[in-house]
């Protein structure tokens, strides 16, 4: 049997393709990698084998995909880019050291669909990962552009918090222009771990080798909109006041958000915005549709689930 790799096998997306895969009867062909493996207990015992490594750690990648024919490669949790691609080359390279054949990248819904540019920094190590994985001779891809999560909406929302909300929100936006195809994260994590299963079940048929792929949410959303929706969900009216970045990358809740190995990246974060105000997350694929077999879940439906959990 096709021997499937997560790693990290932690983390929102993570765990959600962990948990289908599982759902697919794919258990026993699962190899599991992550720092902590003691939380991935379960799946072991249900047949899964779980390991440790650690991207943060270079020693731990070496042998770490043996075994493994097809990986899913989760990216590192950050906005940096340099320290961001080398933990990624890191990983890439491991696994075709240990003879992994294929390997899914979970990339970024910025820059839409098949663009090579976008002006979000949060977007630049994806793209560089991305076009490394293309020039590699040993080694297929599918790269998955995975939809800005509906679960995000705070990073886009400075940090407006559902279950305590303020009546405004201060970005370096008008709410106006395009917008998100938001899409719920779980259902992400199950149309790529379909992908995957498919991957796995026909190596020589799979039509996505060596290619980018969009799952993007089921229609676009203004950032104004999303702050409406936002506020139907807490039953409390709300407001976009639009800020200058500078301001942005003042306000005092950010300095923490969004520091990355001791450096403040907030201004870098600010891009974006005017990723958003270019269209780049506005770009709707019916692909998501078409491996669930349903109508993806929408924005509203979310939140206002987020809204009465606690």
């Amino acid at each position: 049997m096709t021997k499937i790799g997560v790693f990290p096998a932690a983390g929102g997306l993570g765990t959600s393709i962990i948990n289908h895969l599982h759902q697919l009867n794919l258990t026993s062909d699962l190899i599991l990698i992550a720092r902590k493996p003691e939380s991935l207990a379960e799946f072991a015992q249900a047949g899964a084998t779980v390991r440790r490594a650690d991207y943060d750690d270079p020693n731990t990648l070496k042998g770490a995909f043996d075994g493994i024919d097809v990986l899913m490669l989760i990216s590192y949790a950050s906005v940096e880019i340099e320290y961001r691609v080398q933990a990624h080359r890191r990983a890439i390279d491991a696994a075709r050291d240990s003879g992994v054949q294929h390997i899914f990248y979970s990339s970024l819904a910025f820059a839409g669909e098949r663009e090579k540019t976008s002006v979000a920094h949060v977007m630049g190590a994806h793209l560089r990962t991305e076009a490394y994985l293309a020039r590699l001779p040993d080694i297929s891809y599918t790269a998955i552009r995975e939809g800005l999560y509906s679960e995000s909406y705070p990073i886009y929302t400075s940090w407006f918090d559902i279950h305590n909300p303020a009546g405004e929100i201060a970005i370096p936006h008008s709410g106006d222009g395009p917008g998100v195809a938001w899409v719920k994260r779980d259902e992400l994590g199950e149309a790529t771990a379909k992908l995957v299963a498919d991957y796995a079940k026909n190596l020589e048929g799979f039509p996505y080798l060596n290619r980018v792929l969009l799952l993007s949410g089921p229609r676009e959303v203004s950032l104004q909109e999303t702050v409406d929706l936002l506020g139907q969900a807490v039953g409390k009216p709300l407001r976009i006041r639009e800020i200058s970045v500078d301001e942005y990358v003042a306000l005092p809740q950010h300095g923490t958000k969004h520091t990355y190995h001791g450096i403040d990246l907030s201004r870098e974060w600010a891009s974006a915005w005017d990723a958003i105000r270019l269209g780049e997350t506005a770009v709707v694929s019916p692909l998501l549709r078409e491996i669930l077999g349903r109508e993806p879940e929408s924005f509203a439906t979310t939140v206002n689930a987020l809204a009465v959990s606690k």
